[in-house]
């Protein structure tokens, strides 16, 4: 067996195999209502293979949306709408994850399948957007400063988040730290020109996120709680590879157990050098310098080369997310060109030779 399809473990949850579904945003909900679409996106991953599906960026409050076309877990009624789906890929033997995340002053936008860039104006049905400090994305709207009860108000809605999305069946609970999103600009000096005790330091920039782990482990002590990161801004100045193995090392002594790495997405300035598994290395940074689990992320499109990555020890997991788009049986089909002989579901048993 290969390693890509031996199982792992990770606290009290064991995945049948280190092949993932990442997070994608589908920009398809109704007042944050997940709905059929969401459904069948989701449970196809789990019928092709994968360990882990994890649905896109989530948001805990109405104005943590990235488009007013996000899901949402900030009510019970859509907490409801969420437990089919947990469900469906829980039967098809894949374990259901969910990320957390508030888009801060990345909020608030038109969805890209509009081929509209930029803020929706409040008229249109978008809202006042908020953030560290008064810095807008370029091309979007300046946010409002979060005053102290405003981050208080963060951290809660997290915490709120978090005991929907078990009471929902979710057994991994993601919190978005990377991608420009809230938690990230208050990570970033190049976004968070604060100069209270959440800004300045790393100790204080880092403050936000070590209270929603605190939050979010305090309100769901079952859950596998993980954490995504920017590895780095690619921008000068910014967020780095130093400061996000620092930060992990923080978050796993605070019972983060799954820590999953990425870049970029802060600043339009950035200046990104992309190839398959691009980011890699800075998974396997993290996985050196911190005890802690890590997957990896970013142009990982085959079973041989996911394969690869961890018989070199980049990471203990692989995140995927076009080629699931492209081949909903990614799985399957990495298992075959690894020469794994896996389960496939037995309505596509017919299938599995040629």
């Amino acid at each position: 067996m290969s390693l890509l399809f031996s199982p792992l473990t990770i606290g009290e949850t064991t995945f049948a195999n280190r092949l993932w579904v990442a997070p994608m945003c589908q920009y398809s909900a109704v007042d944050g209502f997940p709905n059929e679409w969401h459904h069948v996106h989701l449970a196809q991953f789990a019928s092709g293979g994968a360990g882990m599906v994890m649905a896109e960026a989530t948001a805990v409050s109405p104005e943590g949306r990235i488009s007013p076309e996000d899901v949402g877990i900030w009510s019970d009624a859509q907490q409801a709408a969420w437990e089919p789906i947990v469900a469906a890929i829980h039967s098809r033997g894949a374990v259901a994850g969910i990320q957390l995340a508030h888009a801060g002053r990345k909020a608030s936008t038109w969805s890209p399948l509009t081929g509209e860039r930029g803020s929706v104006p409040p008229a249109l049905g978008g809202w006042e957007t908020v953030a560290p400090s008064a810095i807008a994305f370029e091309g979007y709207a300046t946010p409002q400063p979060l005053d102290l009860a405003g981050i208080d108000h963060v951290v809660a809605t997290f915490a709120a988040a978090a005991r929907r999305a078990v009471a929902a069946g979710f057994t991994v609970l993601q919190l978005h730290a990377a991608h420009g999103y809230l938690l990230h600009q208050f990570l970033s000096p190049l976004s968070n020109h604060r100069t209270d005790e959440y800004g300045g330091s790393f100790e204080n920039r880092t403050r936000l996120l070590r209270r929603v782990v605190a939050a979010v482990t305090e309100a769901a002590p079952t859950a596998v709680v993980a954490v995504r990161f920017s590895a780095t801004d690619w921008a000068e100045g910014g967020w780095d590879v130093e400061d996000t193995v620092r930060a992990a090392a923080l978050v796993a002594d605070m019972d983060v157990s799954l820590v999953d790495v990425s870049s970029g997405g802060l600043v339009a300035h950035q200046k990104i050098t992309t190839g398959p598994g691009y980011q890699a290395p800075f998974a396997a940074a993290v996985r050196v310098g911190v005890d802690v689990a890590v997957s990896a992320v970013g142009m990982i499109d085959t079973g041989v080369f996911a394969e690869e990555l961890l018989e070199h020890g980049d990471a203990d997991a692989i995140m995927s997310a076009r080629e699931w788009l492209r081949d909903p049986h990614f799985g399957l089909r990495a298992a075959g060109e690894l020469g794994d002989d896996i389960a496939w579901p037995p309505q596509y048993a017919r299938a599995r030779r040629r």
